[in-house]
């Protein structure tokens, strides 16, 4: 595959699902990294660097609510997708409505994750709307 792959960064501060997301993204040609918290992965990504980012909503420290509500203030276009084990339908609707672009149930659909990936991925770089 050519150098313009799309970048995921995924956040999670479970090892076993950023290896398990790292390796199915990886197969369908994305380049990918991981963090196992949303500290690291501020301290290391610039706002200003494209990428999408899936984004698991409980974690310690800082977790993805606080993460995503930074990500929106601050400006970025970078589309957040969030990932759960919860199945509170009302906590879908407050993720989509804060400005995630989609949210997702573990375990996850490759399918319609990737299928979202796509859809997203140029809106952010060509500063979409969300």
């Amino acid at each position: 595959m050519s150098s313009d792959k799309k970048q995921i960064y995924i956040v999670d501060d479970d090892e076993s699902v950023c290896r398990a997301l790292k390796c199915l993204l990886m197969t369908y040609g994305f380049k990918v990294r991981t963090f196992l918290s949303a500290e690291k992965f501020f301290n290391a990504v610039p706002n200003s660097v494209h990428g999408s980012l899936i984004l698991d909503i409980h974690m310690p420290g800082l977790d993805g609510w606080k993460a995503l509500k930074m990500i929106i203030k601050s400006g970025s276009n970078r589309p957040v997708i969030i990932i759960s084990a919860d199945r509170n339908s009302d906590m879908i609707k407050q993720v989509l409505k804060t400005g995630a672009v989609g949210y997702f149930q573990k375990p996850i659909n490759d399918q319609d994750l990737v299928d979202l990936i796509n859809k997203t991925y140029y809106k952010e770089i060509n500063n979409g709307k969300r």
